[in-house]
């Protein structure tokens, strides 16, 4: 009896999680990773598709590969890239996402094997932190404004209708209201599709903690961070709007939280949207035309069930 709720609970769960490396290795200043979990440890690259294997057979649709900087896994010849392109092949009917990469060093090569293969979703988060030189040097981030908008614009170029997402620190040591203004300035040239942003808070150990001084006001960094919040959200709910019109696919992930009646999913690009129940189930991939949008949510009509094969072969098609 046991045994088959277990199972049952199983068939319950459509997207899991699986770790594929351990510990950092870039030392940015406000972060305390490295002193907590340690250098980078890449696990074997056959234990990680055994785990997503399980998964599979499971009825999983969707599994996120973790780490704190995914493209610097490392296992023997190994590379993130050649991981992505194994794990893709196991089971053309799941979908593939990752979290987080870091600008310093994403690959090319991944680029395209996202824009080559339907079930790598078109989605990718790339932390910014920040929007001037400055402000990426006392964090201790090995890029420049420059190289990180060459990156976004080079990501844009070879995968189409990607989306992307980004972390933003509001109030880091020393920031000036001009820094503050270049990081507004970077976020609406990106336009990214979403965007997770804190005001900056001290962490023991961080060499920002032992060398600089939290010294922008706390009434400053929450104002700051309300700019940040409410420029980003009018962005989303721009970019959320042009979706009016275009069809997606949705993975169901049960039903929406407002309503019994109404099914909610994410698509390839990671935006929530919710349409009728009808009689989807959990797991189903749906394909849907979007007639709505929040700055959160994309409000959407259902055309059918659908197989990410047969989907993205008729988009070829077309």
């Amino acid at each position: 009896m046991v045994k088959n709720i277990f199972k049952f609970s199983l068939a319950l769960l459509v997207s899991a999680f699986v770790s594929i490396m351990r510990g950092c290795d870039n030392m940015c200043s406000f972060c305390v990773v490295p002193f907590t979990r340690g250098r980078e440890r890449s696990r074997p690259l056959e234990s990680i598709l055994n785990e997503i294997r399980q998964l599979s057979d499971q009825g999983y649709k969707e599994v996120t590969l973790l780490g704190q900087n995914v493209n610097s896994y490392k296992d023997g010849n190994h590379t993130f890239s050649t991981l992505m392109d194994k794990a893709s092949l196991l089971d053309p009917e799941m979908r593939f996402r990752f979290s987080s990469p870091h600008p310093k060093d994403f690959p090319d090569e991944l680029l395209y094997l996202i824009a080559e293969r339907p079930n790598l979703c078109n989605y990718i988060h790339i932390p910014a932190q920040a929007g001037s030189d400055s402000m990426l040097e006392r964090m201790r981030r090995p890029y420049t404004r420059d190289q990180y908008l060459q990156l976004i614009e080079k990501m844009k170029g070879i995968i189409p209708g990607l989306s992307l997402s980004t972390d933003i620190i509001a109030g880091f040591c020393g920031e000036t209201e001009e820094e503050h203004q270049q990081t507004l300035s970077l976020m609406r040239e990106v336009e990214y599709d979403l965007a997770y942003m804190f005001a900056y808070s001290e962490r023991e150990r961080t060499l920002a903690y032992r060398k600089f001084e939290d010294d922008v006001p706390q009434e400053v960094k929450k104002r700051r961070l309300s700019e940040i919040i409410s420029q980003q959200m009018s962005i989303q709910h721009r970019r959320n709007h042009d979706e009016i019109g275009h069809r997606h696919v949705v993975l169901v992930e049960g039903t929406s939280k407002r309503s019994e009646q109404q099914m909610s999913g994410r698509t390839d690009t990671n935006k929530i949207a919710v349409f009728d129940r009808n009689d989807f189930e959990k797991g189903d991939y749906v394909e849907v035309e979007i007639t709505g949008a929040t700055s959160a949510t994309l409000i959407a009509k259902p055309i059918a069930t659908t197989s990410l094969r047969a989907y993205y072969s008729a988009v070829l098609e077309a």
